[in-house]
């Protein structure tokens, strides 16, 4: 039996700003260990963006795509699926905004098409995409991504019932299944997994992990983290590229 979970966010919270895992966080998540504490990522991205994160630091078990996928020591626990009556719905009304859609599941992803807003992206997310607009009639999709900067209410409005949708950077907004979020994913994970009666903390820095507070005991936003973010935190630690996570599990006393 765990002593406690850990969740942690990536972008701007267990990563630095070029997308990696220090060696001092990388640390930090053995010595978590050491201590007979569970470290779990709870991400928006999808578990095939983020292998290089799983191997640096040995992490098997996240709740990725914003709560769409959630896996236990390497073995599905919970997997969403967005229908193609829903996904050719939202295919048409992008088709009418002129925007791009992309579809994930848990191992690949295509896009609709290609345009500046994707070729940005990609890159910085180091992921070489490819076009395939029939893709979910063939795979599997647990997640979208909708490109445009500022259509996040005529979509939220349109789509109300149907499907949530979060901004998580300027470029596109994470599509999931009405509800889901990492909360529901988190509520997978303790419940499937047995982890519901051990104390939990999770670390985060943007509006998406809002609802991800409201479900552990004790929420940690980072120092560079949104103002609304802090304000909901049991504690503000320093920013991720200022020893950050370190500070936080210092703080209550996870990790000397």
């Amino acid at each position: 039996m765990y002593k406690a979970v850990v969740f942690f966010d990536l972008d701007g919270t267990l990563f630095d700003n070029e997308k990696n895992v220090s060696d001092e966080n990388v640390a930090a998540i053995n010595e978590l260990r050491e201590n007979n504490i569970l470290p779990i990522i709870s991400t928006g991205r999808n578990i095939f963006e983020i292998q290089y994160v799983i191997d640096a630091t040995g992490i098997d078990s996240l709740v990725s795509a914003n709560g769409s996928y959630v896996q236990y020591q390497g073995k599905k626990l919970k997997a969403e699926k967005i229908s193609d009556s829903v996904i050719e719905e939202i295919l048409a009304f992008a088709k009418q905004q002129g925007d791009v859609i992309s579809f994930y599941n848990n191992a690949e992803f295509a896009l609709t098409a290609e345009n500046d807003l994707t070729k940005v992206n990609y890159r910085l997310l180091r992921l070489t995409p490819h076009v395939d607009p029939t893709f979910y009639k063939t795979h599997e999709v647990n997640f979208l991504n909708v490109f445009n900067y500022d259509k996040d209410k005529l979509y939220q409005d349109h789509f109300k019932g149907k499907l949530s949708l979060v901004r998580n950077n300027p470029r596109c907004m994470d599509t999931m299944n009405w509800g889901v979020s990492k909360q529901t994913g988190i509520q997978a994970m303790l419940q499937k997994a047995d982890l519901g009666n051990i104390p939990s903390y999770a670390f985060g820095d943007q509006l998406n992990d809002l609802q991800m507070f409201s479900e552990v005991d004790y929420p940690i936003a980072m120092g560079n983290g949104h103002p609304d973010v802090k304000a909901k935190a049991s504690f503000v630690t320093t920013a991720n590229v200022d020893h950050g996570i370190v500070n936080g599990l210092k703080h209550y006393h996870l990790i000397k």
